[in-house]
């Protein structure tokens, strides 16, 4: 029988891979200036959340979750007063198609040949609770580029996970910035780089330090034993909820994704390490020894 949990593990990170390297493309970032926002000001979460950002907000802080609803709040005010989310929408999608033609070809005709399958899978999911994945669901799919879409099926797919990860946390009682600490422990990070990367303050960390230490997750400022188990097992259940979608693509076409993206993933890396920095990203970066 299919390990789909391991499966649906690789496919993810694949796809973190695949997808992350846009939010840091100076391509990208400079196509979004060029609709009028001030040195491309916001451009991550304004992208990210261009189908979401109508609903307001508070609407897309909640779905952000970890990042500070403030700076959630000025990247889409930028985005309203400058622009619009389909404008933003469309230049990045011009850059993803600049970008994987440039960084990755060998790939781009494999991915665009699975455009139709993943698509099948996205449809498949359920819509309950996955509020940033609705979002996009319905917002052009680009048929006429079957590279494009493929990678906006691949991105629909990721954000499904994104908003199930997000559900269980807030099940378990965990905030945004303790879920940043956890997952610095997880990868191996510096100290609290994840939650301030994310908008976090002095203040914030504290009381996020304090609750982890209620908990038996962090002691002294620092995530125990436990706490990491506990984040390996949010992962494990993230990944389980996930391959919902692989396995409605199947298991040939599954393991056809990531024999295309695995071999190419540190070229997106790459990428964002010449464009952001080598933290940027962390769903993205293999584990580190923790120190």
């Amino acid at each position: 029988m299919t390990e789909w949990v391991g499966l649906s593990a690789r496919a993810s990170f694949a796809s973190h891979r695949l997808v992350g390297w846009i939010y840091w493309d100076p391509h990208a970032i400079a196509a979004y200036t060029e609709l009028g926002v001030p040195e491309g000001r916001g451009y991550y979460i304004a992208s990210r959340c261009a189908p979401l950002g109508q609903a307001g907000n508070d609407v897309v802080a909640a779905v952000c979750y970890s990042i500070h609803p403030l700076f959630v709040a000025f990247s889409l005010d930028q985005a309203r007063q400058h622009t619009t989310f389909e404008a933003v929408y469309e230049a990045r999608n011009e850059a993803v198609i600049r970008g994987l033609r440039e960084y990755t070809p060998d790939i781009c005709d494999g991915l665009a040949s699975l455009a139709t399958q993943l698509w099948s899978a996205a449809d498949s999911l359920s819509l309950a609770a996955r509020p940033l994945y609705a979002a996009h669901l319905h917002w052009s799919r680009h048929e006429d580029d079957p590279l494009l879409s493929a990678w906006l099926a691949v991105n629909c797919i990721r954000e499904w996970r994104g908003d199930a990860h997000w559900a269980i946390l807030a099940a378990e009682g965990i905030g945004g910035v303790e879920a940043g600490l956890l997952h610095d422990a997880y990868l191996g990070y510096p100290g609290d780089w994840i939650p301030r990367s994310r908008g976090a303050d002095d203040a914030s960390l504290a009381v996020a330090w304090a609750r982890l230490e209620s908990r038996g997750f962090a002691d002294s400022q620092r995530v125990t034993d436990a706490g990491v188990a506990f984040r390996e097992e949010l992962e494990r259940r993230t990944n389980e909820l996930a391959s919902e979608a692989w396995q409605h693509l199947g298991e040939v076409a599954t393991e056809r994704f990531i024999a295309l993206v695995e071999p190419v993933g540190n070229h997106f890396i790459e990428r964002i390490n010449a464009t952001a920095g080598p933290e940027w990203m962390p769903a993205a970066r293999e584990r580190r020894p923790r120190h």
